[in-house]
């Protein structure tokens, strides 16, 4: 059998110019094309040729190869650097310039808020050409490992018993310093090194303690300060909630963000807000799961969307044919109280500050204790009480438009419409983890693969690479 052999001396192994490289259905060039297509001054790129002083990268070229490098899972600079000496798309993309990786790095580092808009702008050129609509959304988080241990997050207590002991250890070297400085032993430059790190680390420590105290947190973690501890499938880390908002036709995201937050709690209206911010007119559904269940949706309401999420006892199903549960009890709005199905009232009692919520009891225990339901209905020996939320008119209409045939049919899209992207991301783009510190770099690090999800999807949509510069070109 024959065998196919390489000669590296073979003198026409490239083509003679750069632009041969890759052919036209090449991945590469709908991204070159899209990066072109967006609008470079909403971003707040500065493109100035007139600047003085050594001749800089093309802010747009870096561009460029941050967000192709991203498509393909490669997210360090280093790889970065080596794929524009190696990999022929990335020479093509870059025409032949080779920046290092310092280069590469500081470029991000630099223009976070400018990557942060790069998904906002990909976004509006998909409304352009038809493949956003906005007319109902869904929202979702997912949890995304930080660049920081999980070890190195404590609480005031654990802070301040890791400063005693620094500053003990640091006495202990000053004394030693000093003994080993009347002998002058060679080890006193090591020593000192030693002390010089342990002061370091004492002054690092002291601003983690006044940090905690001006923005009243109970834990920080000292190689991150942004990120919070979350427990997920892959267990208990130290990381960010990652948040997406994807548009109903084709799934793709509008917007997306990252908050310090190890629950989907306060989130909803915030994300609604930023999705319509980009879609630059209001949506007609806002749907999300249990985890958004919040008196915040109230805002997204007001604003005459629809919005479809379920509360939590609907989440857990919890049985509904309870002969006394809460449905059961008879609200009377005028005279703010409950009747029970004996007839009995529940008066108004307390506002809890803490849970937000008010409570109603039973106008005397012996009421319920005379009661041939006792020990069913309750065995509460103060009798029973019923919990009225603040919202709680909000809270039933939104149960039972999520109860209804045309809610369940919508709420049922998704988990189709919303976990793509998660698994794009997290597997294919090698995403289930965060390269850099700081809220604002991991903000800017997201919005770089929600955009390359939405450049896959766009290509895929407009029937190829040659289809999609083909309609940005009459954009």
């Amino acid at each position: 059998m024959a065998y196919k052999e390489g000669d590296r001396c073979q003198m026409t192994l490239l083509p003679p110019v750069i632009e041969d490289y890759v052919g036209y259905n090449d991945p590469v060039r709908a991204y070159d094309a899209i990066i072109d297509a967006i609008e470079i001054e909403e971003l707040g790129l500065v493109i100035d040729p007139n600047q003085v002083g050594n001749s800089a990268y093309d802010p747009k070229i870096m561009l460029k190869l941050l967000v192709y490098g991203y498509s393909y899972g490669w997210r360090s600079s280093r790889k970065l650097e080596r794929a524009c000496h190696h990999n022929l798309s990335f020479i093509w993309l870059m025409g032949g310039l080779k920046p290092d990786h310092k280069t590469i790095a500081n470029f991000r580092k630099d223009n976070k808020e400018v990557i942060v808009k790069v998904l906002k702008q990909t976004a509006r050129l998909c409304i352009k050409l038809d493949l956003i609509e906005g007319n109902c959304l869904f929202a979702d988080s997912t949890k995304v490992r930080g660049a920081a241990s999980i070890g190195e997050t404590r609480s005031k207590v654990g802070w301040e018993k890791k400063l005693k002991e620094i500053d003990q250890g640091i006495e202990h070297l000053l004394r030693e310093c000093n003994e080993t400085d009347k002998i002058e032993e060679a080890s006193l430059v090591e020593m000192k090194q030693e002390l010089r790190d342990k002061q370091k680390l004492q002054h690092k420590i002291k601003g983690l303690l006044e940090q905690m105290d001006i923005e009243k947190r109970r834990k920080i973690n000292s190689t991150d300060t942004d990120c919070v501890n979350f427990t997920g499938r892959q267990g208990s880390h130290a990381g960010y909630s990652a948040q997406i908002t994807v548009d109903e036709k084709h799934g793709l995201i509008v917007s997306a963000d990252v908050v310090s937050e190890n629950n989907d709690y306060n989130q909803f209206s915030t994300q609604i807000k930023q999705a319509v911010d980009t879609l630059g007119r209001s949506c007609q559904t806002a749907v999300a799961d249990a985890g958004y269940c919040n008196d915040s949706l109230k805002e997204t309401v007001a604003k005459q969307i629809d919005v479809i999420v379920p509360s939590r006892r609907q989440a857990q199903r919890e049985p509904t044919d309870d002969p006394f549960g809460k449905d059961k009890f008879l609200y009377d709005a005028e005279n703010n109280q409950y009747l029970c199905p004996e007839g009995k009232r529940l008066k108004y009692s307390y506002y809890s500050t803490k849970r937000y919520h008010y409570i109603y009891r039973i106008e005397k225990a012996a009421l319920c204790k005379g009661c041939p339901h006792f020990g069913v209905c309750t065995n509460y020996r103060r009798g029973r009480s019923i919990v009225r939320l603040k919202e709680e008119e909000l809270r039933e209409k939104l149960e039972a438009r999520y109860a209804s045939e045309e809610g369940q049919a919508i709420y049922k899209k998704r988990k189709e419409k919303v976990e793509s992207p998660f698994g794009h991301i997290k597997r294919n783009l090698n995403g289930g983890h965060f390269l850099v510190r700081g809220l604002g770099a991991v903000k800017a690090e997201w919005a770089l693969l929600a955009s390359c999800f939405n450049i896959a999807r766009m290509i895929t949509l407009s029937g190829g690479v040659r289809g999609l510069t083909g309609r940005l070109a009459s954009v």
